[in-house]
Order: structure tokens, then sequence, then C-alpha cells
């Protein structure tokens, strides 16, 4: 259980870079206004739905996919 909740702190660091890194990139790269704004909303409905799926993943409420964590 606890090796579980490590990786999935460590998961959740790594998302958090990623999506820190792709906003850094939209806000500074000129872009109109309306495409920024969409832009960073889709990376933040994404990163949501992967820290969702992860839980979902920890909790065992997702079916047959493959998973992230070992076994144990």
């Amino acid at each position: 259980m606890i090796e579980g909740l490590i990786y999935f702190v460590v998961y959740i660091i790594i998302i958090g870079l990623i999506l820190w890194v792709l906003l850094y990139a939209v806000q500074n790269i000129p872009m109109p206004a309306p495409f920024a704004q969409v832009a960073k909303v889709v990376i933040m409905v994404i990163g949501a739905l992967i820290v969702i799926l992860l839980l979902l993943q920890m909790l065992g409420g997702l079916g047959p996919v493959p998973r992230l964590f070992p076994r144990g």
C-alpha cells in the first residue's frame, strides 16, 4: 500500500511539472487572447482527468486498463 502511495506522489509531481511547463509555454508564446485561454483550459482539464484516472486506478475503480502502479 505504501508503495502505491509513493508511486502516486511521484506521478503527481511529474504531471505537475509537465503541466507547469505547458502552461508556461502557452503564456510566453504570442497568441491571440481566445486561443491562449482555450489552451490553458484544455491543459488544466487534461491534467485533472489524468489525476482522476490515477486515483481511480489506485482505488481499483477502473476495469481492465494498463496499471501504472505495481501490484503488491
